[in-house]
């Protein structure tokens, strides 16, 4: 699938929050729940407001996966960045999964952060989600650890696994 990742943009919060709205039981299947506030829209468009003023500072990057139509399929986070270092997080929707579109998607992020002076990109992902361990390593992120703390998470124990990439 021919797809795209473009920055965030304030014009985006309609659309993000219907795909937000769309997938909420099948990403809290994966994560732990945003909270049910996070789907009121006046308080999603408040906190999509919050993201831009961070990316415009510079302290993180908001990418949304588009197909050719301009539908968003997913998203990609890059956060927390300082001294050379950012936290990545991404979440595709569930029509869209098994379609090869995050690896495609981290691909083409990564192309895009080469040129930002990021050295290295950290990753945590669920010990029960094994598609989002296979589309780090097949970007070449090493595993580093998994937490010795368990939680529960619908009615499953599940760890925080970690990687790490660095160029």
């Amino acid at each position: 699938m021919d797809i795209t990742i473009e920055r965030l943009h304030s014009t985006d919060a309609g659309n993000l929050y219907e795909f937000e709205l769309e997938n909420r039981v099948y990403f809290e299947g994966m994560v732990p729940s945003r909270g049910n506030d996070y789907y009121d829209f006046e308080t999603f468009k408040k906190k999509t407001n919050a993201l831009l003023d961070e990316q415009e500072q510079g302290l993180s990057y908001f990418y949304l996966i588009k197909n050719k139509d301009g539908l968003i399929l997913g998203r990609m986070n890059l956060v927390d960045i300082e001294n050379g270092l950012g936290h990545i997080g991404y979440r595709v929707g569930k029509a869209y999964t098994g379609k090869g579109i995050a690896n495609t998607a981290l691909k083409l992020l990564l192309d895009v952060i080469n040129n930002q002076g990021i050295k290295q990109v950290s990753a945590k992902t669920t010990t029960n989600n094994i598609a989002s361990q296979k589309v780090l390593e097949k970007n070449g992120f090493k595993y580093i650890a998994t937490s010795d703390e368990e939680f529960i998470m619908n009615e499953q124990k599940v760890k925080f696994v970690y990687y790490l990439l660095t160029n």
